[in-house]
């Protein structure tokens, strides 16, 4: 299983539209480099998908979650990533901008783009719009951080580069 990291704001969730895969929205995510803490690759992980760099994580889901990939799924990332793989454990955080989304770069250079579009969603879009073998990880994530989200997501907006 591959190690992920997943970021929240206070204001919502930030999500980006797949450059792959139209129309799948996701929040950032990526792998924990050999030696690195997860807590330091959430924050270069959304740093290089998104250009944010005034981010400061102030929660995180107790244990690592996992899930299995369907067949296809699996099929295709075992073809895209090499080797064996069976579904991802993920460490997920939340996370506050220390300013505004102002610096949200889709093309920042760091690394190779992934999202199309980007969003600020509320917990519920978020489960709305994750893929079936996700879902429950989603459901567990945005219960762990539902005191956090419970005043401000009635004043989250969407927005977007392109909205």
């Amino acid at each position: 299983m591959m190690q992920m990291m997943y970021f929240c704001n206070l204001d919502g969730c930030f999500c980006g539209s797949r450059l792959n895969v139209p129309g799948a929205w996701q929040m950032p995510q990526g792998g924990i480099e050999e030696g690195e803490e997860p807590k330091s690759a959430a924050l270069r992980e959304l740093r290089e998908e998104t250009g944010i760099v005034s981010a400061e994580i102030i929660d995180e889901v107790p244990k690592w979650l996992t899930y299995d990939f369907p067949p296809p799924v699996k099929a295709k990332v075992n073809r895209l990533w090499g080797g064996e793989w069976h579904g991802q454990a993920q460490k997920w955080f939340l996370a506050r901008l220390t300013k505004d989304d102002s610096e949200v770069n889709l093309a920042s250079g760091e690394a190779e783009p992934e999202f199309s579009e980007w969003k600020w969603a509320n917990p519920e879009e978020v489960i709305e719009q994750a893929v079936d073998y996700k879902r429950p990880t989603y459901e567990e994530v945005m219960k762990t951080f539902r005191p956090y989200f419970t005043e401000s997501e009635k004043a989250a907006k969407c927005r977007s580069a392109k909205w």
